[in-house]
């Protein structure tokens, strides 16, 4: 059973479970209160499975304030009646467990459910908004279902809640208020200008700010509807809500102006099979992390009334709807220490060093911070309990500290004021500081990007060479490979005759690559491999793209003010090393492009053009999985290369605008996300032979 119920540890006598109530309840009044809980959902929800599965074991133990079968865990309350009772859902956390309830609710129907409804369970607080002839009158939280509090101070802040309806009807819309990715950043910058501590996490920031009162600023919050009803004393609009199926009382909710799910960008759909069911589910979920709101859930809802009415209520949720729960993508843990770390082209960043923490699947030990200027917007201190943010492949990020969980012995974060790798001096000018030797504070990294197998290309020569060259003061950077001397590099440590000839050799066949290749192997900020090979095919030659202005940089596809003036500033530091290649007879011009960005033909093979003849003309393509068939053996870069010949875009993520994925073995989350919005699916075999002229 503890197997079953996914449980680590079970409660091993009444004293434990006692305990465990406490905490629960505890937890509960927080996180529906303020939502400052120290528990994240996926430990919350462990926690009352665990004090459930006592109760199972030992019914004459059960507490009378147990959270087990109550609205928020029996921990809220509130002075303002519902009309209707305001319910929680009941939870599933697997496909088997979805399928159990699904035929459990048929059985106590005696017959198949209709229709399903399917929509994304939003992370935030339930509210009824009541409009009366058409105005917002009244804002109320769920509370213990029953009565909740009024919030009508937070009326005008709230998007996707107008003040008036498109239609004067009087009607109460239920829906979840929250935060958006952008709005919590937001409602931070704010808290902090005001000297204020930053919000935890969005949904505490949501908690904090419809309650909130009198305050000098203004945040601003998101809702959602899920669901609404009639008044009494409009019989027949009361009816007509009562009697229509959940998609259609949504459709109507729409119609009057008001935001429900299906504006999430995950949608509210139907379906008539379980079957179908589980595949929409699985679909909202490769959508999770490119929403910008937070879901923890897809809820799963019999969708006409009929079936609503007969399958009833228990005490605290509708036995006809069910919350599939999500793996969490957001816990709560320790900042144990913060490293500061040059990278190759000198920038100093941050990185968080935490107490482990399973997260999505995976243990998280470190997490960006950035700079030293989001440490300070974030209020962080070392031994701060911190939420930690990660969803599918996105690097870990500590979001903000849990200031209420503060015990006195936190420390402030050392900020450094010297290069923390070579002691030298700090330039501060910029958010992102950076070691005034730039490169060459950490030419080792620098040097070794330039010769990599994406850039350059020289094979035979490896980290542990570069740095014997760097010693010997034969190198500073990488332009001064192609004027090595023969007795020069013979004399190092373990170079003979025949190595050194090869590797002299591999170098020199470098000054051929294209110029997309050494633009790459300079590693300037604000580009990389795909941005290389358009600026490279936008300008034709280096003379081209050294005499561009930060205007005629904009003209390159994905380039907008800020990251073309941080080229041109990168260009200009980068002059003499330029200088170096040219000198050294290292040719920079991109073969079958002319300047301007007009394609030619060059000695490659077809040109990228947008020319509408090309397969992949106009298309923007992801690649996702291992390859398989001719694809195999060409790396990543060189896969989109491959397309970019062939005229298309390529992308590391899946979005509307994406027209195919390449789908690999192993090819996860993208995979459902691109099946959920729709987007072209090939194999790697099919797309071979769609582009094989460019292979």
């Amino acid at each position: 059973m503890t197997e079953a119920l996914g449980l680590s540890t079970v409660l091993g006598d009444e004293a434990a479970y006692r305990q465990a109530v406490a905490e629960a309840v505890a937890a509960a009044a927080a996180y529906y209160g303020d939502g400052s809980t120290a528990l994240d959902d996926e430990a919350y929800d462990r926690l009352v499975r665990r004090v459930a599965a006592y109760e199972e074991a030992h019914p004459g133990q059960v507490a009378p304030d147990s959270p087990t079968g109550k609205v928020a865990g029996g921990a809220v309350t509130g002075d303002v009646p519902h009309t209707v009772p305001m319910l929680s859902l009941d939870n599933v956390f697997s496909p088997e467990e979805l399928t159990a309830w699904a035929a459990g609710l048929e059985r106590r129907l005696g017959r198949p459910v209709r229709a399903w409804s399917v929509e994304p369970k939003l992370d935030g607080l339930a509210v009824a908004a009541r409009y009366r002839e058409g105005r917002l009158v009244q804002l109320i939280t769920r509370g213990d279902g029953a009565a909740g509090e009024d919030v009508s101070h937070a009326i005008g802040t709230i998007v996707g809640l107008p003040d008036r309806l498109a239609e004067p009807v009087s009607v109460e819309v239920r829906g979840e208020v929250m935060m958006t990715a952008a709005q919590f950043e937001a409602a931070n910058l704010v808290r902090v200008e005001h000297e204020g501590t930053p919000f935890s996490n969005p949904r505490s920031g949501a908690a904090g700010t419809l309650r909130a009162k009198d305050r000098p600023y203004t945040v601003e919050l998101t809702f959602f509807g899920y669901g609404a009803l009639g008044p009494q004393r409009d019989g027949e609009l009361a009816r007509r809500l009562e009697e229509s199926a959940h998609s259609e009382v949504m459709e109507f909710v729409a119609g009057l102006g008001v935001q429900t799910t299906t504006a999430t960008g995950a949608g509210m759909t139907t379906a008539t099979t379980l079957e179908d069911v589980q595949r929409r589910v699985e679909e909202i979920a490769g959508l999770r992390t490119g929403l910008g709101l937070g879901i923890d859930g897809i809820v799963v809802k019999a969708d006409a009334a009929a079936d609503q009415v007969e399958a009833g209520f228990s005490s605290r949720a509708p036995r006809w709807a069910i919350a599939y729960k999500l793996p969490a993508v957001e816990k709560i843990t320790r900042l144990v220490e913060v490293e500061w770390n040059v990278g190759r082209t000198g920038v100093i960043a941050p990185r968080a060093v935490l107490e482990p923490v399973q997260i999505d699947g995976t243990t998280v030990t470190y997490a960006t911070l950035h700079n030293a200027a989001d440490i300070a917007r974030r209020g962080l201190l070392l031994g701060d309990h911190v939420t930690v943010y990660k969803a599918g492949d996105v690097i870990p990020r500590v979001e903000a500290p849990v200031v209420h969980l503060r015990t006195g012995a936190e420390t402030p974060i050392a900020i450094p004021d010297a290069c923390p790798r070579c002691g030298g001096d700090v330039d501060t000018s910029q958010q992102r500081w950076r070691c005034r030797q730039g490169r060459l504070c950490h030419a080792l990294a620098s040097i070794s990007y330039a010769v990599s197998r994406d850039a350059l290309d020289i094979e035979s020569l490896g980290r542990t060479r570069i740095e014997a060259m760097l010693q010997a003061g034969l190198i500073a950077d990488f332009a001064d490979l192609f004027t090595l001397d023969h007795e020069a590099v013979l004399g190092l440590e373990r170079m003979g005759h025949t190595s050194t000839t090869n590797l002299l050799a591999a170098i020199e066949a470098a000054k051929t690559k294209p110029l997309n290749k050494v633009f790459c192997a300079l590693g300037v900020q604000g580009t990389g491999r795909s941005m290389s090979r358009r600026i490279a095919r936008h300008f034709a030659t280096m003379d081209a793209i050294r005499a561009a202005d930060i205007d005629e940089l904009q003209q390159v596809e994905g380039i907008g003010p800020e990251r073309a003036a941080l080229i041109a500033a990168e260009l200009h530091v980068l002059a003499p090393v330029i200088d170096k290649l040219a000198a050294a007879g290292v040719s920079m011009t991109e073969p079958g492009a002319t300047t301007g960005g007009t394609p030619g033909t060059g000695t490659d093979g077809p040109a990228p053009s947008a020319d509408a003849d090309l397969p992949l003309a106009g298309m923007t393509v992801v690649v996702t999985g291992s390859m398989t068939g001719p694809l195999a053996a060409l790396s990543r870069n060189e896969t989109n290369e491959l397309i970019e010949r062939a005229g298309g875009k390529t992308s590391s993520s899946v979005s509307a605008r994406t027209s195919l994925l390449v789908a690999g073995d192993k090819a996860g989350s993208k995979k459902d996300k691109a099946t959920a919005l729709g987007v072209t699916i090939t194999t790697p075999e099919d797309f071979a032979e769609t582009v094989k002229a460019f292979l």
